[in-house]
């Protein structure tokens, strides 16, 4: 069988990876390098996480919608110039989370792809000699207190009965553990299952890298066409080919188009700033309960990712969203309060992350013809949940059994 997969972010790479395991022809095929900093991928929180189960959207949403849009220091934010355009993803978003039984649901489906992530990247890394860009040394979420940490039960009760298991950490244990944070945080949830990648945007090139070593060939260009019939054009010429594979993530939605599929799918705008040399590195990674950001150390400096931007797509970056990053991560570490605010130690990014409005990815066939499968929209979840989406894409493909909550159906 020859494939073309759409895209070579993590989603991608990992799909091609498993469509040559089944014996597939691959090529691969991206407009940029992949791993590059166009990729949602390359500037995300590095994360392999399976307590990542939590959705977005939950009961009692709505109402806080009209302060996100008045206030701009948040962990999420809405354009109001672009609220016109949103209006009809916000609609479903917050629908999707209306119910605590609807939460409870997704919860469920999105731990089906997460929660054996780390044993899914380890062994992914090993094989195709990237070993050295996995630690698992666990996750932390760190609060003020344990009463911060009880007004998040919702999602703590979401993760136990997914199977998450954490240690409940005091004041003095999380000195001990994490001598760096700041005194006004005396409790934490240390997830011992979860891991992190030290550099994903060379993950993801190391992984492509892998596939075409296996035989997968790779093309550089855009698709400025695909049919019913599965003939996709791409720079001027069609290729030939027995099925394809859209994993693009935020650009999938104007390929489904042609097709007739119309995706409930805006980006959500990410940022991240990289301190270089920050003079420590944290033992393991540290989401901090009022920044709501990933702090995590990397091979390239001290990342903290984060933010929830929603705004039109062709809208240049607000780059004050990474200025919130700054000012957290000089009160969360008080060593690298004199570091952060250096532009010459200092890089920033903004990624789009595909976000589908049930909060969950699309793992299907296509309705307009059985030659063509999807696998994006996978939101804050990509790097961690890639694995196991390509093993549901393949068996799919091979007509085996998978999950209707994933369908493109469940839009129509």
């Amino acid at each position: 069988m020859n494939v073309i997969v759409v895209g070579a972010g993590i989603v991608g790479a990992c799909a091609a990876l498993e469509l040559l395991k089944s014996g597939a022809r691959v090529t691969l095929i991206d407009a940029g390098p992949p791993g590059g900093e166009q990729a949602a991928s390359h500037g995300n929180g590095a994360w392999l996480s399976p307590a990542s189960v939590v959705p977005m959207s939950t009961p009692g949403l709505w109402k806080k919608v009209p302060g996100y849009l008045l206030d701009k220091s948040g962990p999420l934010t809405i354009r109001l110039s672009s609220l016109p355009g949103l209006a009809p993803w916000l609609w479903r978003f917050t629908r999707a989370g209306s119910t605590l039984e609807k939460v409870e649901q997704t919860a469920r489906s999105l731990s089906r792809l997460l929660r054996d992530a780390p044993e899914r990247h380890r062994q992914l890394a090993k094989e195709a000699g990237l070993e050295h860009l996995i630690s698992h040394n666990g996750l932390l979420y760190a609060y003020p207190d344990k009463a911060a940490f009880e007004a998040e039960s919702l999602a703590w009760r979401l993760r136990r009965l997914n199977g998450v298991r954490w240690q409940e950490w005091g004041a003095a244990t999380l000195r001990h553990k994490v001598p760096q944070l700041a005194d006004k945080y005396g409790f934490g949830a240390w997830v011992e299952d979860g891991a992190h990648c030290l550099n994903p945007g060379a993950y993801v090139r190391g992984l492509v890298d892998y596939a075409i070593a296996q035989g997968a060939n790779f093309i550089s260009g855009t698709v400025s066409h695909i049919d019913k019939q599965g003939n996709l054009t791409i720079n001027g010429q069609v290729l030939p080919t027995d099925r394809i594979v859209i994993a693009c993530g935020i650009g999938s939605g104007e390929l489904c188009k042609m097709l007739g599929d119309d995706i409930p799918m805006r980006s959500e705008r990410g940022y991240n700033i990289v301190i270089k040399e920050p003079g420590f590195e944290l033992p393991m990674p540290v989401m901090p309960s009022d920044g709501k950001m990933a702090n995590t150390s990397t091979n390239e400096g001290l990342r903290f990712s984060g933010q929830v931007e929603l705004a039109d797509e062709a809208a240049a970056p607000n780059w004050q969203r990474s200025d919130i990053l700054l000012r957290h991560a000089a009160s969360t570490y008080p060593a690298i309060k004199d570091k952060v605010f250096d532009p010459a130690r200092m890089t920033r990014w903004m990624g789009k992350r595909p976000s589908v409005a049930d909060g969950l990815p699309v793992i299907s066939q296509s309705r307009a013809s059985p030659r063509i499968f999807y696998a994006f929209g996978h939101g804050h979840i990509g790097l961690a949940s890639a694995p196991k989406t390509a093993e549901l894409l393949v068996a799919l493909m091979h007509n085996k059994a998978t999950y209707a909550d994933y369908r493109v159906e469940r839009f129509y």
